[in-house]
């Protein structure tokens, strides 16, 4: 540039005619004559397209594997090395491979897709499930997390589920609707299996039984993205990466899927004090938009779960997707309705909920509540040393010293009487039943009826005496005071029927 600069000032300034110019710089005059028309180096300027006169026969071929490939998994698509060996094992190709990886990196730039930079109105979101390994009570395994991004303000929401299910999806919409404190006018989704049963010819979507309720509830439209097109929802699906990467790094490490969520909210929170590139207003600021128009909250709270019948069968279990759960016998044989919140199963027949439990994410597992079964027992008194659902229920120690006192006293009745001692905890609290068998224990009373009432003495907060008015079947005894004469009958030869029966 340097040596431009002094051709052309020599020349346009000081002169110098163009041959000399060219004799002093010794520079041909055509580069001179350049020199003087262009103020800086034009740089070489192809004027016509690259001939490729051994490769151009088989350009066409080259173009239909790329244009194949598009429609081929990614980690199966062909690389230029494989071209050119297909080119020389199909097609007799004798050039060489340099000129052919040219020209299929020139055609992957040139065939990329391009896009439309876009403008979000205020009120619309977009939602994702992402994937992240947390720690969760000292135990490390896989999160499903869903990520809400608000398009216009880009505020977000995180939620973490043990699995990608459709209750951990109704889940997630209650609680960001709730965080943002109403309801997004219209959200983007993927085509998702939870809200879309099937993709039907005209572009349309048959939706789930689940999200048609949500959506009945909450009122927002939906929108859903093309098939195997992440970037139609782009917002969301780089906000998943910016969750993984910021909200769980280091892995998270929570007392459970509760507290860890918390966090998740704390840090959404955190996040809306940042002003994002391109923006002059925080995402705070910018959210106040958002809320403008969003849809109010219905009066009610969606019932967040999966509903399902389900028959309990003859061991009194019904099975949800590979688990059984156990409901108390009488039951037996009956439909009932399976209600799947994210951690709790609940079983409801006609308007009585009859079972609820802790859920199970594992597989081919069976969850049991020893109280389903004791009415049972009960007439099958032989079987409670075998009885898998007591199996592992930790009880209080003086539980199995009440129990053996009774096989010393009462033998083979004694498994009845312990059981329905157990029984008792179906209607009181395991700490007054505890406390009122080490009372009988410590009174030597060694029976159900004695723990019994012992019970409902701590309950009714009224001493352990006995009040015959809680046992009717018993007769009441007759007794009237003794006079001293009546012991002075006894000694008579005949005494009167009247004075015995007295004494008696």
């Amino acid at each position: 540039m340097e040596l431009y600069a002094r051709v052309r000032r020599a020349v346009l300034v000081d002169g110098m005619s163009r041959r000399a110019a060219a004799r002093e710089f010794g520079l041909a005059r055509k580069t001179v004559s350049k020199m003087l028309t262009y103020s800086a180096p034009p740089g070489y300027q192809r004027q016509k397209p690259v001939r490729r006169p051994k490769l151009g026969p088989w350009q066409g071929a080259i173009d239909a594997i790329l244009e194949d490939d598009k429609l081929r998994p990614r980690k199966q698509r062909h690389t230029a090395k494989r071209i050119f060996e297909r080119l020389r094992a199909e097609h007799a190709y004798t050039g060489g491979y340099t000129i052919v990886k040219d020209y299929v990196r020139s055609s992957k730039i040139g065939g990329q897709e391009m896009f439309i930079p876009l403008t979000h109105a205020p009120g619309e979101a977009q939602a994702d499930f992402g994937e992240a390994q947390v720690v969760i009570a000292g135990v490390e395994q896989k999160a499903h997390f869903m990520a809400f991004d608000l398009q216009h303000s880009d505020d977000c929401f995180v939620q973490a589920f043990p699995a990608e299910t459709t209750e951990a999806f109704l889940e997630a919409h209650v609680r960001v609707f709730e965080y943002f404190g109403g309801v997004p006018t219209r959200i983007l989704y993927d085509n998702t299996t939870l809200a879309v049963a099937r993709i039907l010819g005209d572009g349309e979507r048959q939706k789930t039984r689940a999200f048609s309720e949500l959506q009945s509830h909450y009122l927002f439209a939906d929108k859903f993205g093309r098939p195997a097109r992440g970037n139609d929802k782009g917002k969301v699906e780089n906000l998943v990466g910016y969750a993984r990467r910021n909200f769980m790094v280091p892995i998270p490490r929570a007392a459970s899927w509760e507290a860890l969520n918390e966090q998740l909210v704390r840090d959404a929170i955190e996040r809306r004090a940042q002003r994002l590139r391109g923006h002059r207003e925080t995402i705070g600021e910018r959210f106040e938009r958002d809320r403008a128009v969003l849809l109010p909250l219905p009066p009610a709270r969606f019932e967040a779960c999966d509903k399902t019948t389900a028959r309990v069968s003859s061991i009194s279990l019904v099975r949800y997707r590979t688990n059984d759960y156990s409901v108390p016998t009488q039951y037996g044989h009956r439909q009932v309705l399976v209600k799947a919140y994210v951690h709790r199963i609940v079983i409801v027949s006609g308007c009585d909920v009859i079972a609820e439990h802790q859920r199970s994410y594992e597989r081919e597992a069976t969850v049991f509540d020893p109280l389903h079964y004791l009415a049972l027992l009960e007439h099958k008194s032989r079987a409670l040393d075998q009885a898998a659902p007591l199996s592992g229920w930790q009880l209080p120690e003086c539980f199995a010293h009440l129990r053996r006192l009774l096989e010393a006293r009462l033998r083979k009745y004694a498994a009845r009487e312990y059981i329905q001692v157990l029984r008792l905890l179906e209607t009181f609290p395991l700490t007054e039943v505890t406390a009122a068998i080490e009372q009988a224990l410590a009174l030597n009373a060694i029976s159900f009826d004695a723990v019994r009432h012992l019970v409902l003495c701590r309950i009714e907060r009224r001493p352990p005496k006995l009040d015959m008015a809680n046992w009717p079947h018993l007769p009441l005894a007759q007794v009237r005071t003794t006079r001293a004469a009546d012991y002075m009958s006894l000694l008579c030869a005949s005494p009167e029927p009247s004075t015995l029966e007295a004494t008696r």
